[in-house]
């Protein structure tokens, strides 16, 4: 006789405490110090979910590479991946909560180097470093750079080395991360500058579209609290940011 396993039911939840939360190295919003999970994007999460009674613990906040936290929540019910740049590629494939931030995605080059583009076309000459699925990737591809013109990376280090040693002529990445990850290597940002703008937006919390819903209304709710201002004008909002 032949007996087949019988999967268990997935259970869905609506609690934020049962929810599991992804995210990668992109300081200062979320990276890790001293082997603690830390940034302003993680306090905003701890603290907003705490305001609506179901207090998130780092416990349940993975981090690992970009691409493998954005494919991990694509297709993982009960997951939020963050901080999530939102576009018009990724807006129908999560549910959204925030924005939990402004950010500049820019094309890196070496002021040596004197690179100047005025139509993006132009970047095809070059050899473009990129993080694999990083919004970056996505917004070349959307404006006709070919994919091999790029050269993808799991870790920002990697392109500002890389940039450094000539091996790539550009990279691209949010500005502020991008010089923060450069100096983790002893590599100095003033020798960077930008020389296109290619995305100007906001990074929000990207909810698995199959999660129940309340969770993103939760989570929306307790990050609105957390911006609530009071009588002095100020928030604990504008308090996390002003830490990092």
């Amino acid at each position: 006789m032949t007996y087949f396993a019988i999967s268990p039911a997935f259970s869905s939840t609506s609690d934020l405490r049962e929810i599991s939360f992804y995210t990668e190295s992109y300081p200062p919003a979320n990276y890790i110090v001293d082997d603690i999970i830390t940034g302003y994007s993680v306090d905003v999460l701890l603290e907003a979910s705490a305001l609506v009674n179901e207090p998130v613990t780092l416990s349940q906040v993975t981090l690992q590479p970009w691409a493998r936290s954005y494919r991990t929540v694509l297709t993982h019910e009960n997951s939020v991946l963050f901080s999530t740049t939102r576009s018009e590629h990724r807006e129908g494939l999560f549910d959204w909560v925030g924005p939990i931030l402004d950010i500049r995605v820019v094309v890196l080059a070496r002021k040596d180097a004197n690179i100047q583009i005025q139509d993006p076309l132009e970047m095809a000459n070059y050899r473009i470093g990129v993080i694999r699925d990083d919004i970056g990737e996505q917004s070349l591809l959307a404006l006709g750079i070919p994919r091999d013109s790029m050269q993808e990376a799991s870790y920002v280090t990697v392109l500002a080395e890389q940039l450094m040693k000539k091996r790539i002529d550009l990279f691209v990445y949010s500005e502020r991360a991008a010089y923060w990850w450069s100096r983790q290597v002893g590599i100095d940002p003033d020798l960077f500058e930008p020389v296109y703008l290619v995305h100007e937006g906001q990074v929000y919390f990207a909810v698995n579209k199959k999660t129940d819903k309340v969770v993103a209304e939760k989570l929306q709710r307790g990050l609105n609290m957390l911006k609530k201002t009071d009588e002095s004008g100020s928030s604990r909002y504008e308090e996390i940011l002003e830490k990092y």
